[in-house]
């Protein structure tokens, strides 16, 4: 039953967006509401814990649903299944590869705000085309989509 029931998900994330037992879309980004987050090969607790997230407010992508699961994506790849209860629909962003500059206004000429490491998190305020504005450890500006992972290319957000 749980290869069956896998490959059915698997079907319906590969067709692209649709609505969800939750009438949410999927896929979508969502944030992790703990600092300790376990992630399981499949939607229960009968399913082994394969992985433990300990970064809250880290953004993840949820590609499938089942019941009170949710299969979530990770900026690496890592796919498994975890409660919805530790969830949240905060939009968050993380900053990606190297060092980024945190801008004042969405233009790669404008001041800087702040300076971001890899793995830095914060939250996803809005989002134009090309830029989206976060805000950072009380730090508010603009970063290029793609200096980040937590928001679809064109997504609007307000």
């Amino acid at each position: 039953m749980p290869a069956l029931l896998g490959l059915a998900l698997a079907a319906s994330v590969a067709a692209g967006p649709v609505a969800s037992e939750s009438s949410l879309p999927i896929p979508r980004f969502v944030s992790l509401r703990s600092g300790e987050v376990n992630l399981r090969t499949g939607p229960g607790t009968a399913y082994p814990v394969e992985w433990v997230y300990q970064r809250r407010r880290l953004p993840v992508e949820v590609i499938a649903e089942f019941d009170t699961w949710r299969k979530i994506r990770d900026w690496q790849g890592t796919v498994g299944w975890v409660h919805q209860s530790m969830l949240d629909g905060r939009r968050t962003a993380r900053v990606m590869e190297i060092e980024r500059v945190l801008r004042r206004t969405p233009d790669e000429n404008a001041p800087a705000v702040a300076r971001l490491e890899p793995g830095v998190i914060g939250e996803l305020l809005a989002c134009e085309p090309q830029w989206c504005r976060l805000e950072v450890k009380g730090y508010t500006g603009w970063l290029r989509r793609g200096e980040f992972w937590g928001a679809y290319d064109g997504e609007s957000l307000e």
